[in-house]
């Protein structure tokens, strides 16, 4: 386990986690920037709704990016699978030969 602080909307936490050091920094200085750009759009909210609205939209974002990825392993293995026919044709016809 690593241990990194880090700050977040102008407030330190001591984050334990199995990412590497610099992934754990990468991590909170998106969720420092998306919380950042939401208070600064929606002005008035409290530090839990920024942090609640920030949570959401960096969920949306990673679900968005796991159903494109599902979509496209999906057409990889249509067109695997289509190529692995075409070469068994293939080679049926090349071995009546």
């Amino acid at each position: 386990m690593n241990r990194v602080k880090v700050r977040i909307m102008d407030n330190e936490y001591i984050i334990e986690s199995e990412l590497d050091k610099s992934e754990i920094i990468e991590v909170a200085q998106l969720v420092d920037e998306k919380c950042r750009e939401i208070k600064q759009n929606a002005q008035g909210l409290t530090d839990k709704k920024v942090a609640i609205l920030a949570a959401f939209e960096i969920a949306s974002d990673y679900l968005r990016l796991l159903k494109r990825e599902i979509s496209i392993k999906n057409d990889i293995e249509k067109k695997v699978q289509a190529l692995s026919y075409h070469i068994d044709s293939v080679i049926g016809e090349n071995q009546g030969e």
